[in-house]
């Protein structure tokens, strides 16, 4: 399988480009564990979305999906806009959250 090259990102670092479209970059304060607890949440949650047999599940995939995103700083507020500590805390506050409903 062939390596995937690392998008663009934009000057400023508040985004990537992918195929020309522009879409926030993850916060690069987010420590790469909990990025990575994160990303597995986000991926986790786009597969219950394409295999979820009713709304309902639909639903609560989608939500999971957005509480992933923005926990990651990539929906939301900019993380570029927040202070530090308002930034530790989206992360932290949105892994755990994650973490208790859907442990792994």
């Amino acid at each position: 399988m062939a390596a995937h090259a690392q998008p663009e990102k934009t000057p400023d670092g508040h985004f990537v480009v992918i195929d020309g479209r522009r879409w926030r970059a993850t916060d690069p304060d987010v420590p790469e564990d909990a990025a990575a607890r994160l990303r597995r949440h986000l991926m986790a949650a786009r597969r219950a979305v394409r295999g979820a047999g009713d709304k309902e599940a639909e639903r609560a995939a989608r939500a999971r999906v957005q509480r992933a995103k923005v926990a990651l700083g990539e929906r939301g507020t900019p993380w570029w806009e927040e202070s530090g500590e308002q930034r530790r805390r989206r992360w932290e506050e949105g892994l755990a959250g994650l973490d208790a409903d859907f442990p792994e």
